[in-house]
Parts: structure tokens; sequence; C-alpha cells
């Protein structure tokens, strides 16, 4: 485990510490994307009768899907795509490694991944316990996500997550993305927070802590899969559990 302790001494409590305002990501480091995207194809793979249709790995399909889906997420964050790109693309180019050019079952299969996917309900282990926890210590939490207005406000009501956040914002809402600063302007005027008591918790350096750091903000880096990186965020944690020792 470890923890940046750099000026843990001032943040300790929401009413009177150094943060007031925590806004958090979802994907990836509440809200268990891989997990959920996984449990969502394997439905999907049964019920469309993928393997009928010429997909004979299911594992290596889930990997593949999953190499499209950040490849198109860099994509679309830059600019180049748009968001109905991003979606079909996905699809189509995770059945073309199978040969299978099908644009009807490319589309079927986003909507009914987008239909399945914010149903899903696994979390990372103690999100729910830490996000009581920092609302017990009256910090104010919200979320800066850059997925989309509809499917993420579905995954927080069916995950149970709804109840914690005040405001959340996304790149739909805000009409700009992590790690622009302008999506994080936008959130500190939606929230009234003043950057200086703020801070942002996420698990992609290029994305979320890269974004805080745009935006003149202290970051917690949630490194749950243990990479390094050149970027030093202002904490470092491994679970969310120790959350605990910051806040």
């Amino acid at each position: 485990m470890f923890i940046d302790t750099k000026n843990i001494q001032n943040t300790s409590l929401g009413d009177g510490g150094k943060y007031k305002h925590l806004f958090f990501d979802l994907d990836h480091t509440l809200w268990d994307f891989e997990a959920n995207a996984r449990a969502t194809l394997e439905t999907l793979y049964e019920d469309l009768q993928l393997k009928k249709r010429g997909v004979s790995d299911f594992e290596l399909f889930y990997k593949n899907y999953l190499g499209y889906n950040e490849m198109l997420w860099e994509r679309y964050r830059k600019g180049f795509i748009k968001q109905e790109e991003l979606r079909v693309k996905r699809m189509r180019l995770a059945l073309l490694d199978f040969k299978i050019a099908d644009e009807a079952l490319s589309q079927k299969m986003n909507t009914d991944f987008l239909d399945l996917l914010p149903t899903r309900t696994i979390l990372f282990p103690y999100t729910k316990e830490i996000l009581q926890y920092l609302l017990n210590k009256n910090y104010e939490l919200h979320l800066i996500t850059n997925g989309f207005e509809k499917v993420q406000h579905n995954k927080l009501k069916y995950s149970g997550l709804d109840v914690y956040f005040r405001e959340v914002i996304t790149s739909e809402r805000s009409n700009s993305l992590k790690p622009n600063k302008e999506i994080f302007e936008f959130a500190f005027q939606k929230t009234n927070a003043n950057p200086l008591t703020s801070i942002m918790i996420g698990d992609t350096i290029d994305v979320d802590i890269q974004g805080a750091i745009n935006a003149g903000i202290d970051q917690v880096f949630v490194n749950h899969t243990g990479i390094s990186t050149d970027i030093k965020p202002t904490y470092t944690v491994s679970s969310l559990k120790e959350l605990e020792e910051i806040f």
C-alpha cells in the first residue's frame, strides 16, 4: 500500500478540514466497468447465439472489445469521432476480428448492450461504505464522468449509488470531457465549489488526474491495477478503503 501523506494532517474532516467538495469518477473507480461489461457481453453472447454466428472464443471477443472500447474512447475524448460512432464501431470491430461483417448484428448488439449494461451492479470493494463514511464526515460528494447522461444516471440508479451524490456532471451535460479543464469549471459552477477546497478522485492518470491538474485542484489516484506513472498525484491509494486515511 502507498499513500502520499503530503498535507494529510490538514485533510481529516469535511467540516473544518482542507477539502469540502469531493469529485469522483464513476467507471473503473467506483463502478466496475470491466466486470459489468463482461457480464453483459456474456448475456449477449448467449442470447444472440454468437457462437453459432462464428464468434468461437468469448474470452478473445471480450478482450478485443475492451481494447476497441478504450481506443475509441480516446478518439472520442480528442474530438475525432462522435458518440454514435463510438457506440457502434466497438461492436463492429470486435465482430470483424471473427470475420463477421454484419451491420445489423452490430447495431443490435450496441442497442442491447446499452440497455443491459447500466442495470449491472458490480462495484469495487468498499464503494458504498466509503461514500457513506465521507457523507458522515460532512463532505459534499459529486461525480465528474465522461459517460453519457442517461447511461450514467441509470448505472447510479440500479447500483444504488445515486443517493450519495449531490451533482452528477457528465460530458454530455457539460459539453466537455476530462481531461479538459472546461468540464471541471462547469462542475465548480454547478456545485458552487471552490477549487482550493476541491479534490478529484479517479482511476485514470491521463484523464482524471491530468484533468484535475489542468483545473488546478488536488487529486487522488485510485490505482486499482497497480500501474506505474511518471505523473505524481497529490495522493495515491490502491483501494477505496484507503481513502479513510486521507479524509
